[in-house]
């Protein structure tokens, strides 16, 4: 009997492709929803108010979805309704605080590049929770190649030790990769007793809630939107619902080896239509040096270890 969709190879590759496209394509996204709902750099709680929109919208489509195709969207547990709700306040709430404020104040291709620093984090975090996922060797150099790629990222126009960095920007960006790296874990665990969609779902809905009621509270006000401002909102709800969903699929139902292997797609696709959509330079040399430091940080980091041989 053939495997599923996806837990076969074609299945795996083109899934996991696809989320890495959408969450690349976020970048030039959210900048331009700046623009179209006129946003300003430092109005941080419109910028919450923008986030928490498109989840509640993203959470709200993948319910019901769910709902439609006949899940238990409503048969959760009070343990459950605990998780989703602590996954929602991290995964989705507390990292897109510091998601959102970061692009504002750094450029797509710098966020895109940074944020892949995720990657290095969960290896990290792994290696303390899981007896059979230690930190080897040659992970912890792929870390290391990583994060130097995020040195070069912030290296000064002239090339000079003068980094080009900010908490609110780049720092932000960083501490938003870590927050998704503990709480995919978190999400990867609880998944094991719940469907993937009904947990997407709910923690985009919760997490969007949150946020929503941050940039209330903060007074945040974004403008009356145009069609297409209202079609970017809905691209980023319909980006956020499926790349997740399938991301957790993906996650619940294959090796998490072997889907982490495809994280590095995301800085190519984030720089490469950053460069496209936001006219951003994707020529500068530390640019290019520090993608492809971060790529081989992942890849080294990510890729299976050689089987050890069989005593004769």
């Amino acid at each position: 009997m053939s495997s599923p969709f996806y837990q076969s190879r074609t299945g795996v590759f083109l899934l996991a492709t696809l989320c890495c496209v959408l969450w690349g394509s976020a970048y030039p996204a959210i900048k331009n929803g700046y623009a179209l709902f006129g946003i300003a750099r430092a109005d941080t709680a419109a910028q919450l108010l923008f986030a928490g929109y498109r989840f509640v919208l993203a959470g709200t489509i993948l319910l019901a979805f769910a709902a439609a195709t006949g899940k238990r969207v409503f048969a959760l547990s009070a343990g459950q309704c605990r998780q989703v709700a602590l996954l929602g306040l991290t995964q989705t709430g507390i990292q897109y605080v510091f998601f959102y404020v970061g692009l504002a104040n750094a450029s797509g291709v710098k966020s895109s590049i940074m944020n892949a620093t995720g990657v290095f984090f969960s290896v990290v975090i792994a290696h303390f929770l899981y007896a059979d996922d230690r930190l080897s060797s040659r992970k912890a150099l792929g870390c290391l190649v990583g994060f130097l790629g995020v040195v070069v990222v912030n290296l000064g126009g002239n090339g000079r030790l003068d980094f080009d960095f900010s908490l609110l920007g780049e720092g932000f960006v960083i501490i938003a990769a870590f927050v998704l790296a503990a709480a995919s874990i978190y999400g990867k665990r609880i998944s094991r007793d719940m469907d993937p969609l009904v947990m997407t779902g709910w923690q985009l809905g919760i997490g969007g809630l949150i946020l929503t009621s941050v940039g209330l509270g903060g007074n945040g006000h974004i403008a009356t939107p145009s069609l297409p401002a209202a079609a970017l909102l809905l691209y980023l709800a319909l980006l956020s619902s499926v790349a997740f969903a399938l991301w957790s699929l993906l996650l619940k139902h294959n090796p998490v080896g072997q889907i982490a292997a495809f994280n590095f797609l995301i800085p190519v696709f984030g720089v490469a239509l950053s460069a496209v959509f936001l006219g951003e330079s994707l020529l500068h040399w530390s640019y290019l040096a520090a993608l492809l430091l971060v790529c081989a940080g992942i890849w080294m980091v990510t890729r299976p270890s050689a089987p050890k041989p069989v005593a004769g």
